[in-house]
């Protein structure tokens, strides 16, 4: 299994705190959100990462210099980040969609056991790993879906909405490939730089089996706004506590 982590925005939403360095770069108690993403891979087996950077590019090479352990890692370099979505960055990367791996948005933190869940799943294809809620707001991604099918999503949907795409899907049995073409067909098309690559998992979906994987009660977070990294914060602490009382 290998993972494409995208990483190349800047995150202007977090304000300051994303000035002069991206947003996958954040420190959270010593460690940055890459590293943290790196280090969930590293304890669940993942022996290879694939970074795609854009926004102060050098500075994520430096710190994947740094690291020791955990997954080999190379990047590959969005030009294009400025002015294409997260589709774009896919694009670039689109090599790198061969036989089994995870996409993974740059922005999301995942529990050690929740990457286990995605991991240990063996549904071939296309999953879209899902959580659920009482309510969803305008920034949720939404998905539609019914006997683990998801059969919409996308931030504008109304009707029949019952989960949220956390922002980590898993490619097996020929997914990853069938995902790779759909991109660059996207990327030909006249509004190909303005979609989010969930958009065209939208578009599968339509026509071909696209899955979920239900996480509801593990722990993860999306960090957008100043607020989500206060949250993020707690959240990698709790974390941090558990696996030295484990290890003590």
């Amino acid at each position: 299994m290998k993972a494409i982590i995208l990483s190349a925005g800047q995150g202007s939403r977090l304000g300051p705190l994303t000035q002069d360095r991206p947003k996958c770069l954040i420190d959270f108690h010593g460690r940055t959100l890459l590293d943290r993403q790196l280090d969930a891979l590293a304890a669940n087996g993942v022996g290879e990462a694939v970074v795609v950077t854009g926004f102060h590019d050098g500075l994520v090479e430096e710190a994947v210099a740094a690291r020791s352990g955990g997954p080999r890692v190379r990047t590959v370099f969005n030009p294009f980040f400025k002015v294409a979505d997260n589709t774009g960055s896919l694009y670039m990367a689109r090599s790198e969609l061969a036989g089994d791996c995870l996409v993974w948005n740059g922005d999301t933190l995942v529990s050690d056991g929740l990457m286990r869940r995605v991991l240990d799943n063996d549904r071939s294809g296309i999953c879209v790993t899902v959580d659920r809620k009482d309510s969803y707001d305008e920034d949720d991604m939404k998905v539609v879906e019914a006997g683990g099918r998801l059969t919409a999503i996308g931030k504008r949907l109304e009707g029949g909405v019952n989960a949220e795409s956390i922002g980590l899907l898993a490619f097996r049995g020929g997914g990853a490939e069938r995902f790779r073409d759909a991109i660059e067909q996207a990327m030909r098309t006249p509004e190909g730089t303005t979609i989010w690559y969930l958009r065209v998992i939208n578009q599968l979906a339509h026509s071909d089996e696209v899955w979920t994987l239900d996480i509801s009660g593990e722990e993860w977070g999306e960090v957008d706004f100043p607020p989500d990294v206060e949250d993020a914060r707690a959240l990698t602490a709790r974390w941090d506590s558990a696996r030295k009382a484990a290890a003590a």
